[in-house]
């Protein structure tokens, strides 16, 4: 079998917790949580997380024009994707998340 592609996971989120997400922690515990999640369901199984403030894009014209288009149309935040793919928003299911991982060929060990 062939060496395995490393998944980038993103998450948007943005400090202040959505409008609609009063109850849910913040997009950074969020994304804690995500990665801790991931690495223990997928051991020994690389993949890369990045986390995009949505209120402070990094200097990247992707990265920059999602974060706006979280704003503009109103998406629960944080939004997660696998490989550019809107896998969640607000509060993700780690089983859609885990769907599209294995997608890419990940699996549990």
């Amino acid at each position: 079998m062939g060496e395995k592609r490393q998944v980038v996971i993103t998450i948007y989120g943005a400090e202040q917790i959505c409008a609609s997400c009063v109850n849910l922690p913040s997009s950074r515990d969020t994304y804690e949580w995500l990665e801790a999640a991931i690495r223990r369901k997928y051991p020994n199984q690389p993949f890369v997380m990045d986390y995009v403030d949505i209120m402070n894009p990094p200097d990247d014209a992707e990265k920059r024009q999602f974060a706006e288009k979280v704003i503009e149309e109103d998406l629960f935040y944080p939004v997660v994707l696998v490989e550019d793919e809107i896998v969640a928003e607000g509060n993700p299911s780690l089983k859609a998340i885990y769907a599209e991982m294995e997608k890419y060929g990940y699996s549990e060990k």
